[in-house]
């Protein structure tokens, strides 16, 4: 056989298969979901895909829609047969349905999409609240945070009376004659501090080594040296 006459057959057997399948399911199609349900049981290519839904739709076996650049695929509920008189002969593919029939399928369609959204609804919410309890301490947990608690409070209770039954409690003016004397330590600190800066500066710019070699060799230590901050002007 020739390999046209092959490739011919292929084509054949594989529009076949595909208005078979689409007949069975009696729904929209595109290529690629035609492709995807019927690659692994049959084999067949995306290409041949494509090309044995163009053809049934020329032949007028399926029908063929354009949505943007999508085309979607499905079988024609209505053959046309001809007869040997020139004659239109014309039958349902699918069992007919009346128009009441259809008006019950719609009810149902419209009330079970109804409790789809409720479902879906009810689904989110659960899924915040399982959000909420995944977040929060277990019951064994909540225990051993309130008995720690517990600990807690009772140290510091005691060591609240111990402050109360004190008898060297510093008196509103110690307190402020500390508060005073820190802040004259503290400008005093800061003023003999930027002397220092300036008359280091001052020298080393005649001094031919760095300023950390300098330092290290006149025996000068910082603040920074000891992690000590000056504190912030009041």
């Amino acid at each position: 056989m020739s390999k046209g006459r092959d490739s011919g057959a292929a084509a054949g057997g594989a529009a076949a298969i595909l208005l078979r399948y689409l007949q069975e399911q009696n729904r929209p199609h595109s290529a690629q979901d035609a492709f995807g349900n019927l690659q692994r049981e049959h084999g067949l290519g995306k290409t041949a895909v494509v090309k044995a839904l163009e053809q049934l739709a020329q032949q007028g076996k399926i029908k063929e829609k354009v949505y943007g650049k999508q085309k979607i695929y499905f079988p024609d509920q209505v053959i046309v047969l001809l007869g040997l008189q020139k004659t239109h002969l014309c039958y349902n593919q699918f069992p007919a349905v009346s128009d009441s029939e259809l008006k019950v399928l719609d009810n149902e369609i419209s009330d079970l999409s109804s409790k789809v959204q409720t479902l879906q609804q009810s689904c989110r919410q659960m899924e915040l609240e399982l959000k909420d309890l995944n977040g929060s301490m277990t019951t064994p947990e909540m225990i051993k945070e309130i008995e720690e608690l517990k600990k807690d409070c009772a140290n510091y209770t005691e060591k609240l009376e111990r402050i109360k039954s004190a008898a060297n409690h510093v008196t509103p003016e110690e307190k402020e004659k500390v508060y005073n004397e820190r802040k004259l330590y503290c400008k005093e600190w800061r003023r003999r501090k930027r002397m220092a800066t300036e008359l280091l500066d001052a020298i080393l710019e005649g001094y031919p080594k760095s300023k950390k070699q300098f330092f290290e060799e006149v025996g000068i230590e910082t603040d920074e040296d000891h992690n000590v901050t000056l504190p912030a002007a009041v």
